[in-house]
């Protein structure tokens, strides 16, 4: 039974793509880039910040950290506050905790905004342990993240720990580190890239997810 649950953040518990659209914008406006097709901005959710600006703009390493610094100018201030709660997401916290569950943050944005995130909805109450990506983007990967946190937590029965997130980084990086996974399908992902990157469960809501974690 699983007993340790990790959560992504974006496309997991909020819907973060007025933000983290906003930012991608802000920041690639610095670089003379027009974005106009926001959907097309879509793709920064779920990534490493610097990954997607070396991946889709074909930026240098020390650019693309450049452009993150830029990006989390206008987060800090208006895009980290961007966002909505998924439906029922506290009552599933809420349940779980009773479940007598141990509930962590794992994300790959930046540790300072996924707690101000946390608190922002009054979510923090819920979680035993946060772990995000550092301010110069390291331990971003998902995989890395969570390492991180089985470490930290001293984790060793892996298969009483579970990683829940809506996009193939999620799932992969659980994968990669030997856990289970949920993928969900009202987030960022899809079906197909949830089961081909090998989700160990899918989850069509909340509701789902609180099943499968107490069957």
């Amino acid at each position: 039974m699983y007993e340790t649950i990790l959560f992504d953040l974006d496309g997991t518990i909020i819907d973060s793509e007025e933000g983290i659209i906003n930012s991608a914008i802000y920041a690639l406006s610095k670089f003379g880039i027009n974005a106009e097709n926001r959907a097309s901005l879509k793709r920064f959710i779920g990534p490493p910040l610097h990954k997607s600006f070396e991946l889709f703009y074909g930026f240098s390493a020390e650019k693309a950290a450049l452009a993150v610094d830029i990006y989390r100018e206008y987060y800090a201030e208006k895009g980290v506050f961007e966002c909505t709660l998924y439906p029922d997401m506290e009552t599933l916290f809420k349940r779980l905790k009773q479940a007598g569950k141990t509930l962590v943050l794992a994300t790959s944005k930046y540790e300072y905004f996924a707690k101000i995130i946390l608190e922002h909805f009054a979510l923090d109450k819920y979680f035993d342990f946060v772990a995000g990506s550092t301010k110069n983007g390291e331990r971003s990967a998902k995989a890395d993240v969570i390492s991180y946190v089985l470490d930290s937590m001293d984790l060793t029965d892996k298969s009483k720990v579970l990683m829940i997130g809506d996009k193939m980084h999620d799932i992969v990086g659980a994968s990669t580190v030997g856990i289970d996974s949920i993928g969900v399908l009202y987030g960022f992902g899809s079906y197909n890239e949830l089961s081909e990157n090998g989700a160990t469960h899918i989850a069509k809501n909340a509701e789902d997810i609180y099943r499968i974690i107490t069957a």
